[in-house]
């Protein structure tokens, strides 16, 4: 029986006069009607509700293009993925579904830290730990160059201080070192970053720790001790020398000082002597006998005055005075004390004075003859 005849059903599961898609178009034409008139013409209210709610999806288009860009932060705007442009701080805004913004902050000092166990020249183990702080200068390079940046950065700075590490001596490493292997290794790893176009700043690199390895730590412990005493010892020696040095040469200085002045004190005593003789020596000439009496009475005046005792022999007189001056005098006392003198010792006073002036009134009556 042909499946066209009378009474058989379509091979598709369909009767010939009441097929589905014939219902379905039915359906969506029906409806079409009920929304717009059974003339095809749009209601006013329709039109009305279809405006406002045009309006409102384009208000809430343009705000959620809107976005600040605060202080310290940088704004990198994709267009339809790639890079586009860095905004800066302010208020922006983008077309949304077209453009997007990725915030970053790029005052944020980052850090990371490790530790690790490294080779050095001389072929020794060295325990290390040290700390990167970094900063981002380049937001887009930060954002489309790096996926770990703190893996990045640790794994690149771990690889150049290893460089570094290898090309010092263990000693130099665990003493004085620390600075230098710092500065060197912070300028590799920034070279190492930039070739990656990281857009990475480091900020500071620095060793924390830097020891041998646990095995063999009391025996560098007892090295350092005995090298840290070896550097007091020159600093005591160095300290010592400065003190010395400068006090000897002040002594010198002084003593040739004192040589030059005694120098001069004998030159000029010397040619006072002279003087002195070469003006007695004229006077000599002139009276003879007055002059080696006058040198005579000098010489005993000089001689008997550190002399506590003194004899008065009086002209005219046949007996000879003693005076017992250590009893009479004392010459530990000021001049002051000496008005404390009894009668009888101010008479011989007078009468040692009186005996100096007859002799210098006959000196002179005999230099004018």
């Amino acid at each position: 029986m042909a499946w066209n005849e009378p009474g058989n059903k379509d091979p598709w599961g369909r009767n010939k006069n009441n097929s589905n898609i014939d219902g379905v178009i039915k359906d969506f034409k029906k409806t079409i009607d009920d929304l717009f008139g059974n003339n095809g013409s749009v209601p006013p209210s329709s039109k009305k509700n279809a405006g406002f709610l045009a309006g409102i999806f384009f208000v809430v288009y343009l705000l959620s293009g809107i976005y600040i860009v605060n202080d310290g932060e940088r704004g990198v705007v994709l267009q339809f993925g790639s890079f586009n442009e860095i905004t800066m701080p302010g208020p922006h805004w983008v077309p949304r579904f077209i453009q997007s913004v990725e915030i970053v902050d790029v005052s944020k000092i980052r850090s990371v830290q490790q530790k690790a166990v490294m080779l050095t020249e001389d072929e020794n183990i060295v325990s290390i730990s040290f700390a990167i702080q970094y900063d981002v200068k380049d937001a887009s390079d930060y954002i489309f160059n790096l996926r770990e940046p703190d893996i990045t950065v640790s794994q690149a700075g771990e690889s150049a201080i290893r460089e570094v590490m290898g090309q010092n001596t263990m000693d130099y490493i665990i003493t004085e070192g620390r600075t230098g292997v710092a500065a060197d290794t912070k300028k590799l790893l920034q070279s190492v970053l930039d070739s990656y176009g990281a857009g990475i700043n480091v900020q500071t690199l620095n060793i924390l720790e830097a020891q041998p390895p646990e095995q063999v730590q009391d025996a560098f412990s007892d090295a350092i001790k005995a090298r840290e005493d070896e550097q007091r010892y020159i600093n005591e020696a160095e300290a010592y020398s400065n003190e010395i040095i400068p006090l000897a040469r002040g002594e010198a200085k002084q003593m040739l000082e004192q040589a030059i002045a005694y120098k001069v004190k004998l030159i000029n005593a010397a040619e006072g002597e002279a003087s002195r003789f070469t003006q007695l020596y004229n006077e000599y000439k002139k009276a003879p006998d007055v002059t080696k009496e006058r040198l005579y009475i000098e010489a005993v005046e000089s001689v008997l005055s550190n002399s506590s005792k003194i004899m008065i022999d009086v002209e005219g007189g046949n007996n000879l005075l003693y005076l017992p001056l250590d009893q009479l005098v004392n010459k530990n006392q000021p001049k002051q004390n000496d008005m404390q003198q009894s009668e009888s010792e101010v008479t011989i006073m007078d009468r040692i004075n009186s005996n100096k002036n007859n002799f210098n009134l006959r000196k002179r009556d005999l230099y004018n003859e």
